[in-house]
C-alpha cells in the first residue's frame, strides 16, 4: 500500500485528465490524509467544468455570427495613461477554440495573461496588433488615435476578417461589418482574446520603456498616474513618450 505522501505526490503530479483515475483508486481508501486529497480532486474537476461552461457562455456572439467565416475580436489599451502609446488587439480565433481562462484582461493576474498570450500567439487563425504614438494621440486626440491603432491591427490580418466584433466602440473608415459589444472584452471570447494580446504587448513596451526613464516606474505604473509617476513628472518633466496633452495639470 501506498503512504499518504506517496498519493500526495502523485496527487500533485497528476494532469486533469488523470484526476478522475485518481479518485476512483483512491475514493475507498479511509486514511483521512488520503480522503483529503480525493476531495480535493473532485474540487478540481468541478472548477475545471464551472471553467468550460464559462467558457461556452464566451462565445455566444460567436455562434450568433458562426455564418462567417473569419470572426475577428478588437480591443484596445492604454487609452487613459499619461505615457506611451494605445495598442490594439485583433485576434482571429478557430471555430472549434477551446482555449480556457479568457476574460478582460484587467480580470486576470499578470503571470495568467502571460501564459495566455502565448497560448492564444499560437492557436489563433489570425493575430495583429497597432499602435499610435504619444505624439499622434497629442495631434489628433485619443479616440480617434484608438480608432487608427485598431485600423492598422486589422489591416495587418490576414486572412482578413468577415466581421468585426468591438469593445463598446464602432471604427470609422472601415468596410466590414462590425457588432460594437458594451464590455464586449467579458462578454465576447474573441474580444478577450484581443484584450490579452493587447494588455501584454503594451506592458512588455512599457518594461523596456522604464530601462530607458528608470525614474518614473513605467514598469510598475505602465503609464498610468501613479503617486511615483506624477511626483518623477513635477520633478524631472517629461519624456519623448508622455503625452502633452494628458500631462497639463502636472508640469
Amino acid at each position: 500500500m501506498k503512504s499518504a505522501k506517496e498519493i500526495k505526490e502523485l496527487f500533485q503530479a497528476a494532469c486533469v485528465d488523470e484526476l478522475p483515475d485518481f479518485i476512483k483508486e483512491y475514493e475507498g481508501d479511509e486514511r483521512s490524509g488520503v480522503q483529503k486529497l480525493v476531495e480535493a480532486a473532485r474540487k478540481k474537476l468541478a472548477a475545471l467544468e464551472k471553467e468550460k461552461q464559462r467558457t461556452e457562455n464566451l462565445k455566444e456572439y460567436e455562434r450568433k455570427y458562426a455564418d462567417y467565416s473569419f470572426i475577428c475580436g478588437i480591443d484596445e489599451v492604454g487609452r487613459g495613461p499619461l505615457a506611451g502609446p494605445v495598442v490594439a488587439g485583433a485576434v482571429i480565433l478557430p471555430k472549434d477554440c477551446d482555449i480556457l481562462y479568457i476574460n478582460d484582461s484587467k480580470q486576470l493576474s499578470e503571470k495568467k495573461r502571460e501564459e495566455l498570450y502565448d497560448i492564444i500567439m499560437e492557436k489563433a487563425v489570425a493575430c495583429a496588433v497597432g499602435y499610435a504614438t504619444p505624439e499622434r494621440i497629442d495631434e489628433i486626440n485619443i479616440l480617434q488615435a484608438t480608432y487608427e491603432a485598431m485600423r492598422e491591427a486589422i489591416s495587418k490580418l490576414s486572412p482578413a476578417p468577415d466581421i468585426l466584433l468591438n469593445d463598446a466602440v464602432t471604427i470609422p473608415a472601415v468596410n466590414i461589418p462590425q457588432i460594437p459589444i458594451i464590455k464586449g472584452d467579458a462578454k465576447s471570447i474573441s474580444i478577450g482574446a484581443a484584450s490579452i494580446i493587447a494588455k501584454v504587448t503594451r506592458d512588455r513596451l512599457m518594461v523596456e520603456y522604464d530601462k530607458v526613464f528608470p525614474e518614473y516606474d513605467f514598469a510598475g505604473n505602465k503609464g498610468y498616474g501613479s503617486a511615483t509617476h506624477i511626483e518623477a513628472l513635477k520633478k524631472y518633466g517629461p519624456t519623448p513618450i508622455h503625452r502633452r496633452s494628458f500631462i497639463k495639470n502636472f508640469v
